[in-house]
């Protein structure tokens, strides 16, 4: 079996046996679930705190397989049937069991400039989801909703002209220089994909979070990196000079919504080649007993011509949140600057 070279990661994905029976049943399920599943209930109200703050307390997971831009063959349609979500979740389970069958032991070595995911990642370790995101009872073709096409927002003159200047400085001073030209999933400081955000997006693993709350406080537990994100209610804000990972989160209630205004993210943490000057409004809504529906509103004027909005329902699960010890088995950071001295060398 192949591991990854950076991190211990979770291991929920469904083995061949599963995958098989989830291509028989899937199409079942959906026909058995109301269209209103993950609708806000009639007449619902949030279990409250012992401090009266609607209780948003559990393991909640958002693993999925809606990706967050909108695949260009759904054009504007951001509602899909259900008969279009099928095949789209047939596809995954076809493709499970696929990767699930034995490796070839005879297979090739991979091309040191083709590279694939596969070559690197057991489907083991996958945890992306089998379904289809279904917020408010409408099955969805991306988490993106705004702008209408499910496409983030096209970079402003003067974002593509800092772009280019940053290629041009990481061009001179080289992409495996030292530990801090590299990523900050690869040094273990964030996760990927912007899991523990914000904004909170799901990615290939470890897509669990735990909340807990107190009060004046909403502790989320991110398992990507262990992550603890820490939302003040009611507080005001840090100083300026003060840029923490993950932000100034500071929420306040709307009813039984958790509403969290988010700034002064650490620069070295970006989000799709945001600046300082990102914003980000989420709002957190339980609608049910087991599903909570997670939505933002992100802007930055220095960046994107306009600001942009996504919608994703978040489900109550038994799962434990797993250990990722990442620096512990963390051998991919010194191999890849090792492999760049060596090559310097040569």
């Amino acid at each position: 079996m192949k591991i990854t070279a950076n991190s211990t990661h979770s291991a929920r994905q469904p083995t061949l046996r599963l995958a098989l029976l989830h291509s028989s049943l899937v199409a079942a399920s959906l026909m058995l679930l109301p269209l209103s599943s993950n609708a806000q209930e009639s007449g619902y109200t949030a279990p409250r705190t012992v401090d009266g703050a609607p209780d948003l307390q559990g393991m909640w997971t958002s693993n999925t397989i809606t990706p967050f831009i909108r695949p260009e063959e759904f054009g504007d349609k951001l509602v899909i049937s259900s008969e279009e979500a099928l095949q789209l979740e047939q596809a995954v389970a076809d493709y499970t069991a696929e990767q699930d069958l034995p490796s070839d032991p005879d297979r090739v070595a991979p091309a040191k400039d083709r590279i694939e995911l596969a070559d690197s990642y057991n489907n083991f370790w996958f945890d992306d989801g089998t379904r289809v995101a279904r917020y408010n009872g409408e099955f969805r073709s991306s988490l993106l909703i705004d702008p209408p096409n499910g496409r983030m927002p096209a970079y402003t003159a003067s974002a593509e002209e800092r772009l280019r200047a940053e290629a041009q400085l990481r061009e001179q001073r080289g992409p495996f220089a030292g530990p801090e030209s590299r990523p900050l999933a690869e040094r273990c400081l964030m996760s990927f994909g912007s899991s523990s955000g914000p904004p909170m997006l799901p990615i290939l693993y470890n897509n669990h979070y735990q909340i807990v709350q107190s009060p004046g406080y909403v502790m989320i537990l991110v398992e990507m990196v262990h992550d603890a994100r820490i939302i003040r209610i009611e507080a005001d804000p840090l100083p300026d000079a003060l840029r923490p990972w993950m932000g100034d989160s500071i929420g306040h209630w709307e009813g039984d919504t958790l509403v969290v205004e988010t700034d002064k993210f650490n620069p070295n943490q970006k989000f799709r080649n945001s600046t300082e000057n990102f914003r980000i409004t989420e709002r957190f809504t339980r609608v049910s007993d087991n599903v909570m529906n997670y939505s933002f509103t992100a802007q930055d004027p220095a960046t994107f011509v306009q600001p942009f909005s996504a919608e994703m329902p978040m489900n109550l699960t038994d799962d434990v949140l797993y250990e990722y010890a990442c620096h512990e088995g963390n051998y991919s950071l010194p191999g890849v600057l090792a492999g760049a001295r060596a090559d310097e060398e040569q």
